[in-house]
């Protein structure tokens, strides 16, 4: 991957070399983007990713950074 490295003026000094944008763009591409029923499998696998998806969003219980005191 090759950086970009712009040229700017920083305050007390003159020109400061800072380094560009170093991501992709997260925008799927192709035939088969946002089709995740083609990724999984069988049926038990796609079931699974749906209670996944909606213990996240329903669950009460909470892990790590997500966990709250006091619920919404």
């Amino acid at each position: 991957m090759e950086y970009k490295i712009e040229e700017k003026s920083a305050p007390g000094r003159d020109r400061v070399k800072v380094l560009g944008a170093t991501f992709d763009k997260g925008r799927p591409e192709g035939e088969d983007a946002g089709k995740w029923r083609r990724k999984l499998r069988s049926r038990s696998e796609k079931l699974k990713y749906l209670r996944e998806g909606e213990r996240y969003w329903y669950g009460k219980e909470w892990h790590g950074s997500e966990k709250r005191k006091n619920p919404a």
